[in-house]
């Protein structure tokens, strides 16, 4: 499984990862308390751009999938005309490329032993190893599955001159019941999370 990760070092990879989690916590509450979440663009852009340019072009490149759920949103709430449209999508944008920032510049297993100290009083309902374990693996997946989708429309192409659009869902779906099966095998195969 591949990493989201950035292999292009910067400053940003020497701050701990529970301090830009804590930072994109309080960005995203701070995303849905106000009404004009587009003033929260430029500190986020400058702060992704102080990386260098070739961390800014591959965070803005790991947007990319987010432009069909942009176009979606934008014609739905164009029929509807209604202009919150706007401001739904501005704090989609925002807050996703925060994330990208926090997770291209931060560790898995620095994350993962974040998200377990900050779920200990969470300990009578769920483990917070397992928590950990859980949004770790989400993390791990999500390049893989992107990865996925792209051999699979790219084989769809090379079979049919017909644009592949939701055809490629099911093969894609089961392709990570695949992955997640063999990762849950390989997991009870080490003894688990013990």
């Amino acid at each position: 499984m591949l990493t989201l990760t950035s292999t292009i070092e910067t400053y940003a990879h020497r701050i701990p990862a529970s301090v830009k989690m804590a930072a994109f916590v309080a960005l995203t509450v701070g995303l849905f308390a106000t009404s004009q979440p587009w003033l929260l663009a430029p500190p986020v852009a400058a702060l992704i751009l102080s990386c260098g340019t070739k961390f800014a072009l591959q965070s803005l490149k790991n947007l990319r999938p987010l432009i069909p759920l942009i176009l979606i949103l934008a014609l739905w709430h164009l029929w509807l005309r209604d202009p919150q449209g706007i401001t739904l999508i501005t704090r989609m944008v925002i807050g996703v490329a925060a994330a990208n920032f926090v997770t291209m510049s931060s560790r898995l297993t620095e994350m993962t032993r974040s998200v377990e100290s900050l779920a200990r009083p969470l300990s009578p309902i769920i483990a917070p190893k397992t928590l950990a374990l859980a949004i770790g693996l989400t993390i791990r997946f999500i390049p893989t599955m992107l990865m996925r989708a792209e051999q699979i429309t790219e084989s769809w192409r090379a079979r049919s001159p017909k644009r592949p659009g939701w055809r490629i869902f099911l093969p894609t779906t089961l392709a990570a019941l695949d992955d997640a099966t063999h990762t849950a095998e390989a997991l009870r195969a080490r003894g688990g999370l013990g």
